[in-house]
This record gives structure tokens, C-alpha cells and sequence, in this order.
């Protein structure tokens, strides 16, 4: 059984869909083992409603070092599901391809520093993009600089607005989610 550590910063809406792969089987030989927010959020309700333990750490400089104290040395997989800090280089380096995370556009484009929600979304319209969608990419020390795991993208139109484009990324992301996840953890070796 693979062991996953989510960490969150919202509503859990990700952390739910892993949930429910994992017990639907989509997700295949996987449990979450502990959920970890940065801030008081219903992420962790979510975690308590399946009997899953979860730890908030307030974010702050310490947050990636005392991340690292409470992580299981038996951890599989680090999946970040709308978490919003930034994590430390060395801890990214010390979980290299064990971290992945879902960027709500098609990374390279619209990645990096100040690029998350809504801030992608008004780039994206205010771009005159054709096309958004999301990434599923390992974490590395760089901002959304990780290779590709798996990609989808859908057509922006005239009519879209921000709030548009978020809700058609939230639906491919819980498509693309699930599928990376057990990709990852089919294959872990093969993604040092």
C-alpha cells in the first residue's frame, strides 16, 4: 500500500477527488496517510470526515522544516492540492520526484511567482490565450519549473471570463489529477 501526504491551503475540493478515486479504485494499492494545511481551512474538516490524520502547520518561514519533522519516512508520494505556499529548496530536494503538484494552466505558460487562482485565470483572459487548461508537474526548488506529468488543455473563447476558465480548469483537474497520481506511483522509479 502507497502512502500519500496532501498538503492543502482550501475548501479540499482535490484532497475530496483523491479521496474518492482512491476508494473507487481509480487510484489503485494507495491510502492518503496524512493531510497537512498551512492555515485553518475545510481541507482539513474533509481530512477528519474520512478518519484521516492532519496536522496544521501555520505557514511562515519554519513551514518547510517542520513539514519535514512530521512526514512519515514511509511517504510514497507528497501531493500538493491547493496549497499555497512555497516550500523550502532543500525540502524539495529531499523529496525530488516524490512532490507533484496541479497548476491551474499549461505550464510553461502562466507559472511562476504570484501565479495561482485567480491570477492565472486574468492572465490567461487578459492574454487572449486560445487555449487554458492544467498541469500536473513535479515539484522542484524552481516555482511550477518541474517536468510535466500530464497536461490537458480546452479551447478559451470570446465569451469566457475568469470565472469561466476557473471552472473548466477545476473539471479537467479532477479528471488529470487521479491519473497522474497512479501514474506516479505505477512508476515511481522511472521519475528521479
Amino acid at each position: 500500500m502507497k502512502n500519500i501526504v496532501i498538503l492543502v491551503s482550501g475548501s479540499g475540493t482535490n484532497l475530496q477527488r483523491i479521496i474518492d478515486t482512491i476508494e473507487n479504485g481509480e487510484i489503485q494499492n494507495a491510502k492518503v496517510s496524512l493531510v497537512v494545511a498551512d492555515r485553518e481551512c475545510f481541507g482539513l474538516e474533509r481530512a477528519k470526515n474520512h478518519n484521516i490524520e492532519n496536522v496544521l502547520i501555520p505557514r511562515g518561514k519554519n513551514f518547510s522544516s517542520e513539514l519535514s519533522k512530521i512526514i512519515p519516512e514511509n511517504t510514497d508520494l507528497i501531493v500538493l492540492a491547493g496549497f499555497l505556499s512555497i516550500l523550502k529548496p532543500e525540502f524539495c530536494e529531499n523529496w525530488s520526484g516524490k512532490i507533484i503538484n496541479i497548476h491551474p494552466a499549461l505550464l510553461p505558460k502562466f507559472g511562476g511567482k504570484g501565479m495561482w487562482g485567480h491570477h492565472v485565470h486574468n492572465a490567461v483572459i487578459e492574454a487572449k490565450e486560445k487555449e487554458s487548461g492544467a498541469t500536473v508537474h513535479f515539484v522542484t526548488p524552481g516555482i511550477d519549473e518541474g517536468e510535466a506529468i500530464l497536461q490537458k488543455s480546452f479551447e478559451v473563447t470570446e465569451d469566457d471570463t475568469p470565472e469561466t476558465v476557473a471552472e473548466k480548469v477545476h473539471k479537467i483537474e479532477y479528471e488529470i489529477f487521479p491519473k497522474a497520481i497512479d501514474k506516479v506511483l505505477r512508476n515511481q522509479t522511472n521519475f528521479k
